[in-house]
């Protein structure tokens, strides 16, 4: 699963916290959970947490957030609770009600979103990032990849944006518009700084709304820059890389040669 940053640690108890199945929507909100709905938090299920307190699971601009309900009925606290020997109780409960969730939504997304092959549609693993056609960072990862897309191991799927010059925009239309994407974007990436990518002068409406979409979907993914890498783990996980790739990160994405 990808890893946001937690928001701090505000509330210790005793115990361990018992999941319920049931969503919060089956049963009226108290007033203080519709309090936090309305600043902006979307809950998503419910669990029981020791101590009298009452555990709703929440997206918070994009992130896990836990809200607990005070037994009165009228309070509630936001963050993370451990026990007395300093167990996270919260973890394992956004894990499983939003982390888990939330990168099934977005491996989904990306899916479904407007990207480049990069490699053969029958190799085992599938690899996403978001590429800018102006990034040296993503044409870095590019040429590490070579030995897993060669061999046959990994498909890389670029989705394509345009946020780094004045140009990327138009180049990376270019590319999306080409009669062979995948030969385009190989040219490209192959030829490094001396590339002749030529940025189209208008981009057409279907290739403008389709970057788009693909910028839409890196913020919602909190992706900040490129390339922004998403894999699966062993678990089925979503996880996300930031930037090129050192040894032991490239190894995790790619999987074995």
């Amino acid at each position: 699963m990808m890893r946001f940053e937690r928001l701090p640690l505000l509330l210790a108890g005793l115990g361990l916290l018992g999941l319920s199945a049931a969503a919060s929507r089956a049963e009226e909100l108290p007033a203080p959970i519709q309090a936090a709905e309305a600043r902006g938090a979307e809950i998503v299920g419910t669990f029981e947490a020791p101590g009298g307190l009452k555990g709703y699971a929440a997206r918070y601009d994009g992130q896990g957030m836990a809200l607990y309900l005070t037994p009165d009925g009228q309070h509630v606290l936001i963050g993370n609770l451990l026990d007395a020997r300093g167990q996270d109780l919260t973890g394992p409960r956004l894990e499983e009600l939003v982390y888990a969730p939330l990168g099934k939504e977005m491996w989904a997304r990306m899916e479904r979103s407007g990207w480049i092959a990069d490699g053969s549609a029958a190799a085992p693993r599938i690899v996403y990032l978001f590429s800018d056609p102006n990034c040296p960072y993503c044409t870095r990862f590019w040429q590490q990849a070579r030995p897993w897309v060669e061999a046959g191991r990994v498909q890389l799927r670029h989705i394509m944006v345009g946020i780094l010059r004045a140009d990327s925009a138009g180049k990376a239309a270019a590319l999306l518009a080409a009669e062979r994407p995948e030969q385009a974007l190989h040219e490209h990436e192959s030829a490094g700084k001396a590339s002749t990518l030529e940025a189209l002068a208008e981009i057409p409406p279907r290739i403008g709304e389709r970057l788009e979409d693909n910028l839409e979907l890196m913020n919602a993914l909190g992706a900040m820059a490129t390339p922004a890498i998403f894999y699966l783990d062993a678990r089925d996980r979503l996880q996300q890389q930031q930037g090129a790739p050192d040894a032991a990160a490239l190894a995790q994405i790619m999987g074995p040669r």
